[in-house]
């Protein structure tokens, strides 16, 4: 049981899961869930009442049981009591004023990493300002590896997407080659395919690395299929570099995506076994978005940003090059408008960060929610401060397939030039071979090298 109180009332939360949900910023999924605090009032007193709340009850205390959940075990049993210790003391409030202390640097924030759990950063980011959320996960440093180097401080990389809504090959590598010019898919090349067919992906994974290998770009491709689908190409000797899947935050709704901790483990080592990675080994590609839980019924009564961390919680046990909040994508049901989307990016960046995950954000809304692209714009400078590691490339900021609207290779190449951010540092090496680059290694394309232009005569 916990109290707080609030204007001279006294407002009751009965256990954990209620406090975590009704200390959460307004957002439509949790009112669907029939979980939000009913008044601002309320919402307050349950932040008052989070904020003193010592981090051990996080431990104690699960959202989900542990035995019901292998989420909540995975969570518990790689916990490192260690890395906690020297915050074990401290409230969530307390927490947060450390965060934000010039005693959270972003080695001792990296230190702490194994110490923290996804509940504990939830809560944390409950009770933080916009400006906080920025603060501390900007001095937050992940780098990963695969055929080039991510998250490096000052660098922004781009995923370059180069969706078709009939997997047309000219289409893409269309796309692709518009994309390349203007400084995109350091971060990774990767197609959401138009159907799950493994023939269909295989095509597109033997185009993205025929295109690769003729250009000799030091990038990674992925086609976003089922786990399942890139197990089985990896077994048939397809050119797999990345192996992509969306996750969740709880067992039962990872279910509903058709996968376990299982299936990831052996999909993983599936891919390490091919040897693709010519600077490091970081090759899972985990895409996540609060509300998923909830549209699979398989939320247990948690908020909706609490389960986005603990899906975080996976996606740190397997080591990733990439993890993606879709964040506005799955719809207004679960963000309803702009201001919801913006602090639902925020959030998830910042949690994601603490938990040690090279962060990126599909910043982007579907046409039915009440945002559009000034909302937009706001988060991804927002998030470039927060110092996010990579964002969406989309010809145009609307993708033709999926039928939302994300960010342009132009938003990015803004955001390199506002925040004095580069490319990851192989790729803009391999930009400025191209002559793509001016003095000052902006990208600034004088023409279409020949090699690119064969690609589409191809």
């Amino acid at each position: 049981m916990y109290n707080a109180t609030v204007a001279g009332n006294r407002h009751t939360f009965p256990d954990i899961v209620a406090l975590l949900a009704k200390a959460s910023p307004l957002r439509s999924g949790d009112v669907l869930a029939g979980i939000a605090a009913e008044s601002d009032e309320e919402r307050v007193a349950a932040q008052c009442a989070l904020a003193d709340l010592p981090l051990s009850r996080l431990l104690d205390e699960h959202v989900i049981p542990y035995e019901a959940d292998e989420v909540t075990r995975l969570i518990i049993d790689t916990h490192d009591r260690a890395a906690f210790a020297p915050i074990a003391h401290l409230t969530v409030g307390g927490l947060r004023d450390w965060m934000l202390s010039d005693a959270a640097t972003s080695v001792a924030l990296a230190a702490l990493v194994p110490g923290l759990t996804p509940e504990m950063v939830a809560a944390v980011a409950k009770i933080c300002r916009a400006q906080d959320l920025i603060l501390i996960a900007a001095k937050c440093r992940v780098v990963t590896r695969f055929r080039n180097t991510l998250g490096l401080p000052e660098c922004l990389s781009v995923r370059l997407q180069p969706n078709h809504p009939t997997d047309d090959p000219k289409g893409i590598a269309a796309s692709i080659l518009d994309g390349l010019l203007l400084g995109a898919g350091d971060a990774v090349i990767g197609i959401n395919p138009a159907t799950d067919s493994p023939e269909r992906a295989h095509t597109l994974l033997a185009l993205l690395d025929d295109i690769r290998c003729r250009l000799d770009i030091p990038t990674q491709s992925c086609v976003l299929a089922h786990v399942t689908t890139t197990l089985g190409l990896i077994q048939k000797g397809a050119p797999v570099d990345l192996v992509f899947q969306s996750i969740a935050g709880t067992q039962a709704a990872n279910r509903s995506f058709g996968i376990d901790l299982a299936l990831l483990h052996e999909a993983r080592d599936a891919a390490l076994g091919l040897r693709r990675g010519t600077v490091g080994d970081n090759l899972m590609y985990f895409e996540t978005g609060q509300g998923s839980a909830l549209s699979a019924n398989a939320h247990h009564g948690v908020d909706q940003q609490t389960l986005e961390a603990r899906a975080y919680g996976v996606a740190r046990a397997f080591k990733p090059l990439l993890v993606n909040t879709v964040v506005g994508f799955i719809g207004p049901e679960y963000l309803h408008d702009g201001k919801q989307i913006i602090r639902a990016g925020l959030e998830d960046h910042f949690c994601g960060k603490l938990l040690g995950l090279p962060m990126g954000c599909d910043v982007c809304y579907t046409n039915h929610a009440e945002a559009d692209q000034d909302d937009m714009d706001a988060l991804l400078a927002l998030l470039v401060a927060a110092g996010v590691t990579y964002v969406m490339g989309v010809p145009g900021a609307d993708d033709i397939m999926l039928g939302y609207q994300s960010t342009s290779f132009h938003d990015a190449l803004t955001m390199r030039e506002l925040f004095r951010r580069r490319a990851a540092p192989e790729f803009e090496t391999w930009l400025q071979r191209q002559g793509l680059l001016d003095a000052a290694n902006r990208v600034r394309p004088r023409a279409v090298p020949s090699r690119f232009r064969a690609l589409l005569d191809a």
